[in-house]
């Protein structure tokens, strides 16, 4: 298989940098296929077929990190796997023998892994494929299929002919395209940094500590948190006609804007304009109402400065809202999610940095703030993304 005899699609491709195969086997701790190399070695990452994504440890500002999207692969399994028989997830890598993803599907639903319990020769891998949809067939079925092809077999297969999905279909064959996924910036890759905790750390950060001080050891704060400069708490409560919750006050002056676990965004409280917190309650209130006139079944909720009102702190990837129901005492407001796409849930229990504690600890699983599996390691996921100072500032 030479992804050269391919035909580049219509699209202007973007210039990569080698990939650094050795800065990852080194992090990975075992030797990757050599046919699987050899047919990245002029590409890096590249769409082929229009469906089939294959991923190559370079950097980019604009791309997702090579290691996390290892570890997102893997979650998105586990979880499908907890969904279907036999309802649990197979051995990963590290795990000795254990899946190592190389590829996945465009737009999601495919996830495709070496098998490399197959041999300790890793040009003998073979091809295992997980496809996540499994739980929309009529009866359940593994999501699992293992193919006795490697990396370059499979490809041509599904590229002139089509194998077997879990689900009952096919895959292929696919246009014999491919379109190079680089990045304008990409350069070097280098392996994510190595958190050195006690044992006792670790216990504090997932099990025993409480507040700031134990989402600090899963999530280290930025050395200088960006809360925005156009205003001060004073006049940000004034214009939101109420003070805040004591807690959160303290969780974003340890850690300002950003956003969590690639998830969770928080807007600079003290900017003005659309980007701070008064334009988010301006916004989110805006159309909540609006939502509300026209299906209040679907929009329960009253809205602030509504007695009791909905009060929107961070938003979601998925364009989900986080708030407090306003009745009483800010430091007993509870939070509650407002889902974008699912019916209104009920308030969740504790306050906003008791709840991001849990959840970022992988304890917590609802509508809008979805879990870990059993077996992530929240250290993993656990991530703080701070917002740049604007230039200039």
């Amino acid at each position: 298989m030479d992804l050269s005899e391919l035909q580049a699609d219509d699209r202007p491709p973007t210039p990569v940098g080698p990939a650094d195969w050795a800065a990852a086997e080194a992090w990975l701790g075992l030797r990757l296929p050599g046919d699987f190399k050899a047919l990245l070695a002029d590409h890096g990452p590249v769409l082929v077929g229009g469906r089939i994504e294959i991923e190559a440890p370079i950097a980019g500002t604009d791309r997702l990190d090579y290691a996390a999207w290892i570890r997102d692969l893997k979650h998105e399994s586990r979880r499908a796997s907890r969904e279907l028989p036999p309802h649990r997830p197979p051995a990963f890598h590290p795990a000795p023998g254990g899946l190592l993803p190389w590829g996945s599907s465009n737009g999601g639903g495919l996830s495709l892994f070496w098998d490399t319990s197959v041999s300790d020769d890793p040009d003998r891998w073979t091809v295992v494929l997980c496809e996540q949809l499994c739980h929309r067939c009529p009866e359940q079925v593994s999501p699992w299929l293992s193919y006795d092809l490697t990396v370059s077999a499979f490809l041509e297969t599904v590229l002139l002919d089509c194998l077997p999905l879990p689900g009952g279909g096919v895959l292929g064959p696919l246009p014999l395209t491919v379109h190079h996924r680089g990045a304008p910036e990409a350069g070097p890759w280098t392996a994510p940094p190595v958190r050195q905790l006690s044992t006792e750390e670790r216990e504090t950060a997932l099990r025993t500590g409480t507040g700031v001080d134990a989402l600090g050891l899963l999530a280290p704060p930025p050395t200088v948190p960006y809360l925005g400069e156009d205003l001060t708490w004073e006049r940000l409560f004034e214009q939101l006609g109420t003070r805040l919750p004591s807690d959160w006050l303290v969780l974003m002056r340890r850690y300002g804007a950003g956003c969590w676990g690639e998830w969770a965004s928080f807007n600079p409280p003290l900017a003005e304009g659309e980007r701070g917190l008064l334009g988010l309650v301006r916004w989110r209130t805006s159309t909540y109402r609006e939502h509300r006139a026209r299906f209040p079944d679907r929009h329960p909720l009253a809205v602030w400065p509504e007695p009791g009102g909905f009060l929107p702190f961070a938003t979601t990837i998925d364009n989900d809202a986080l708030g407090w129901l306003t009745a009483g005492d800010p430091d007993s407001w509870p939070v509650v999610v407002q889902p974008r796409h699912a019916e209104q849930g009920p308030p969740l229990e504790g306050s906003s940095t008791e709840i991001l504690l849990e959840w970022t600890r992988g304890r917590l699983d609802v509508e809008g703030l979805p879990g870990l599996d059993p077996d992530d390691d929240p250290f993993d996921f656990a991530e703080f993304e701070p917002w740049a100072v604007p230039p200039g500032r």
